[in-house]
């Protein structure tokens, strides 16, 4: 099983080669679009946001689904913000903090 019990263990996983090559497939699946956006009628895509992978049954209590591309969708930054009730006034993003 993937260990992503701590932010060091997080960054592991979203650096390593099999997240990047499942995170690929699904933007290409998704035809690098925002399913959220879409459903609404938008066109959102890389060129016109940030793009990130989220995990529907969420990592921290699913990790023995953190590859499966059944469980990951496209989710533009602000939707995917918004999926986990994450506002702007905060500083840190560890899904998306590169370094």
């Amino acid at each position: 099983m993937i260990d992503v019990s701590t932010p060091k263990a997080r960054d592991k996983f979203y650096h390593s080669s099999a997240w990047k090559r499942v995170r690929k497939q699904v933007l290409d699946r998704d035809h690098h679009e925002c399913l959220w956006c879409k459903k609404q009628g938008r066109v959102t895509t890389a060129k016109t946001a940030t793009l990130e992978i989220d995990h529907i049954k969420e990592l921290q209590y699913y990790p023995d689904l953190a590859l499966e591309p059944s469980n990951l969708r496209t989710l533009c930054h602000d939707c995917h913000n918004m999926r986990h009730d994450r506002h702007r006034d905060k500083q840190f993003d560890d899904e998306t903090f590169e370094f």
